[in-house]
């Protein structure tokens, strides 16, 4: 069975707020609050002390980046919590400094509101985000990369495909399911990738994905 999550929501948009509690609660998790600007979401978040804080990007007071200072923050104060933002557009310098904090070690995700509107894709996002794991939204990953020079000239173009789907959080599984091939085919490519990224395997296994997500969404 699902393990329950204890989330704390912030979303400036009544409507679109009232439907993530819904929906959450819906698939098994407590929303411990649901609020709609950066201050209310700092102190929502410091009485609770949820597992998972989803939020939108741009809130009030200021609709800028109150909903990733207000994250940033609230990691430095709480370094287990684990955020999902929400964003209406991909804003390429918000998703950097949330997938560089260094503070963070939990699971950190960055997804665009229309995805909450794939139930399934967005519950899954959730779940994956509270265990730990680190999920990007596809248009994200693709929008990124069409804006910047690509400097991974050493991965094949099946280890790119490889790449592009570990960024949007997928499992080695999931990746040979889209694949069509076996587990331990997408085990080598990963292998290699990271060999060819120069992430050794000093570092834990789990930590290396996230640095080789990270040089994919700079690259």
């Amino acid at each position: 069975m699902q393990q329950s999550v204890r989330i704390v929501i912030a979303e400036d948009s009544v409507l679109l707020r009232e439907g993530l509690v819904h929906l959450l609660e819906r698939f098994g998790h407590r929303v411990l609050a649901a609020v709609g600007d950066g201050p209310s979401l700092l102190a929502a978040a410091r009485e609770h002390r949820p597992d998972l804080l989803v939020a939108d990007v741009r809130m009030p007071p200021g609709h800028t980046d109150e909903g990733l200072r207000a994250a940033r923050r609230l990691r430095a104060e709480q370094p287990g919590l684990a955020v999902l933002l929400l964003s209406q557009y991909v804003e390429q310098t918000f998703a950097d400094e949330l997938l560089q904090d260094r503070r963070a070690t939990a699971g950190t995700g960055y997804l665009l509101k229309e995805r909450v509107g794939n139930v399934g894709e967005f519950a899954d996002a959730v779940v994956q985000v509270a265990a730990g794991a680190t999920v990007i939204d596809p248009d994200v990953v693709r929008q990124l990369l069409a804006r910047r020079r690509d400097p991974l000239q050493r991965l094949t173009p099946r280890e790119r495909e490889v790449l592009a789907a570990m960024a949007e959080g997928r499992s080695n599984a999931a990746i040979a399911r889209r694949l069509t091939v076996t587990e331990a085919a997408i085990a080598k490519h990963i292998a290699s990738i990271l060999l060819k990224l120069d992430l050794h395997p000093a570092e834990r296994d789990d930590h290396r994905r996230v640095l080789a997500v990270l040089a994919y969404l700079r690259a």
